[in-house]
């Protein structure tokens, strides 16, 4: 088959359409599997669930990377040109609600430390912004964060909560009402990070790839043998051998087992990670936004983090080993395998199901672990089971959260993202990869507005409530607080 290329306007060069294998439909095999496709590649997506990005849960585009003060100012201002790439590729899982960053009065480090940082991040905003106003996609650069002192939250307190917050002080008036401020530093800070729904977008890709001629998608099908051939690949899988141009390993926590079927070194951890649905009802009715109280991670004051949906739902997670991190949650890979070895009790979990009894047990820890900040919350019960799943962190760093792919030999990459956002710098860095080994044409490129979807936001909605119906989760997560 012979596909045709522009490379000047009204030139046109005939060129041999490669064929690639993608091992994993999570976000970063699915985006990969739509850009590559996009270029004019033929793509084979092989995924082991039922359907597409069904791994470790996120919640959160991390426009700034402010829930991780441990982190350097250059992954922060990497993160929020990387989130607002992909809030342009992804609007319909976006819930445009700012975030809530609370110090707690025992911390260590104070609001002030913050500053420095946020100022950078709305400078560079507005450049991006005065570049291409299509960046534009987490409000006016000019209100990209505002900070409340005390006295400005208390006069919130009088204010009649909206049903459809408009203004930063409107979002604020349902924390103001029912935070304890005296466990707080002040000023807190509202910053216009935003919520990401996983069940829309992973609705979306299921629609659009299914859709796509460029795309086969093998769902429910384990990959058992990976083997390098003269030029290229040989895939196996339970019913047949395919044979490939590239091969693509987007296997997440799972990547290492592609690793030593392909006999390549690597440097890893895996990091397994929980996150608790909890159903408030008492504030049903009303739209909040996102709150993060940071703290020491892995201590008793770990970093709290409430993630609102609709209808009073909420994710929860509470950085301590008690609630989202568990103890040997966190391996390393050895010289003998680049697969770092999960304890059996973990790798259950996430490959058949979790007791009543133990997600109950850590939702309630969840609860009580937010409710020092707001009291009230204390009376939030389990929702379902918990999202869930083990991360991937390239090398040896765990606080790292910017990474993309590696090519460690001819005709292969392998997928790195720790990050959703980073998840179009690996779709671009693939491509990039595949023109200088010549199977794709050097003026070969996918542009972000080529990128945009004909599917309607009903379509996705309905696959959706699909998604949360077949993996046991409460319909209303498929859903946006802000529609």
């Amino acid at each position: 088959m012979l596909l045709y290329i522009g490379t000047k306007k009204g030139e046109q060069v005939p060129q041999t359409q490669p064929k690639i294998a993608i091992v994993g439909g999570g976000i970063a095999g699915s985006t990969a599997a739509r850009f590559l496709a996009k270029a004019g590649a033929k793509v084979t997506l092989f995924e082991k669930a039922a359907s597409l990005v069904s791994g470790p849960p996120f919640c959160h585009l991390h426009a700034g990377g402010n829930l991780y003060p441990e982190i350097s100012d250059e992954q922060c201002l990497t993160l929020l040109k990387q989130s607002i790439d992909f809030a342009r590729l992804y609007p319909h899982g976006v819930d445009h609600r700012p975030t809530i960053v609370a110090l707690p009065a025992y911390c260590n480090r104070s609001t002030q430390h913050l500053m420095p940082r946020l100022e950078k991040l709305r400078a560079r905003y507005a450049a991006l912004v005065a570049d291409n106003a299509e960046n534009q996609v987490l409000g006016d650069p000019s209100i990209y964060f505002k900070c409340y002192e005390r006295e400005a939250i208390e006069a919130l307190k009088n204010e009649t909560v909206k049903e459809k917050p408009q203004t930063l002080d409107e979002w604020m008036i349902p924390f103001a009402q029912k935070a304890d401020l005296d466990k707080l530093q002040f000023p807190v800070i509202l910053v216009q990070e935003y919520g990401l729904n996983l069940f829309r977008i992973g609705a979306r890709l299921m629609l659009e790839l299914k859709k796509d001629p460029n795309i086969t998608l093998h769902l429910s099908t384990d990959v058992k043998k990976v083997q390098r051939d003269t030029d290229g690949w040989s895939v196996q899988t339970d019913t047949k051998t395919e044979t490939f141009d590239y091969l693509v390993n987007a296997a997440g926590y799972q990547t290492g087992k592609i690793d030593d079927m392909v006999g390549v070194p690597c440097e890893r951890m895996v990091e397994f990670k929980a996150a608790y649905v909890t159903q408030w009802e008492a504030e049903s009715a009303y739209l909040w936004p996102e709150i993060i109280f940071q703290g020491e991670r892995g201590t008793p004051r770990g970093m709290g983090q409430f993630t609102p949906y609709p209808q009073g739902h909420v994710q929860l997670h509470g950085m301590t080993k008690d609630i989202t991190l568990y103890e040997d949650g966190l391996v390393a890979s050895t010289p003998l395998s680049c697969q770092p070895q999960l304890p059996q009790n973990l790798v259950e979990k996430i490959e058949a199901d979790w007791t009543w009894r133990e997600t109950k047990e850590r939702t309630q820890k969840a609860i009580k672990h937010l409710s020092r900040f707001i009291p009230s919350f204390a009376l939030a019960k389990t929702a379902s089971k918990p999202l869930f799943g083990a991360q991937q962190i390239p090398g040896s760093d765990p606080t790292l959260r910017v990474a993309e792919v590696a090519f460690p030999i001819p005709r292969y990459a392998r997928c790195e993202i720790v990050k959703v956002s980073s998840t179009i710098d690996m779709a671009y860095a693939i491509l990039e990869n595949l023109v200088s080994l010549g199977l794709m044409e050097e003026a070969t490129t996918v542009e972000m507005d080529d990128m945009s979807t004909s599917i309607e936001a009903e379509a996705i909605t309905k696959e959706a409530e699909r998604l949360c119906r077949m993996r046991e989760y409460p319909e209303a997560m498929a859903h946006l607080c802000v529609p």
